[in-house]
């Protein structure tokens, strides 16, 4: 899932998704509650090795579903892939039309991972009604990172 996210594809650096000028703005963190074999917690994709590095420890899912106003589906997916942004990465080479290509960039990402669910015979549907930094607060985020999208994820 995180693969058809952000996954590299080519030698370049290329990844699954289209970004703009090719600058990947976009951070992956995954809240984990109930999936085989990874203790629950919180996590970092790391792009480039592929791999996730923990960010926390301890299930997050009901801390997230309230930063999310309350909807208690939230709380229990199996995990929630929270999508978030660094708008400066793509700012400073598109100035006042970067965000936009950053929040373009995300829904890509979005529907690449929902491609992949389907695939793998989960659930997943994208959340954008939560407080941002209830959010951030939560999965422990950067500060120059902003929240996007809530990807809560499991078995329908």
């Amino acid at each position: 899932l995180l693969w058809s996210a952000q996954g590299v594809t080519d030698p370049a650096g290329l990844r699954t998704a289209p970004s703009a000028g090719a600058l990947y703005p976009l951070e992956l963190h995954l809240v984990v509650g109930e999936v085989t074999e990874l203790p629950a917690g919180v996590y970092r994709y790391q792009v480039d090795s592929h791999q996730l590095a923990r960010v926390a420890t301890g299930d997050r899912r009901t801390t997230l579903s309230g930063a999310a106003f309350g909807q208690s589906w939230i709380a229990r997916a199996a995990a929630v892939l929270v999508i978030s942004a660094v708008y400066d990465r793509t700012t400073v080479k598109y100035g006042r039309r970067g965000p936009l290509y950053v929040h373009l960039e995300a829904g890509h990402v979005a529907q690449n991972v929902a491609l992949q669910a389907v695939a793998l015979d989960l659930g997943m549907t994208p959340v954008g009604a939560f407080d941002d930094q209830r959010v951030k607060s939560v999965v422990e985020m950067a500060d120059r990172e902003g929240p996007l999208y809530l990807l809560p994820l499991g078995r329908t």
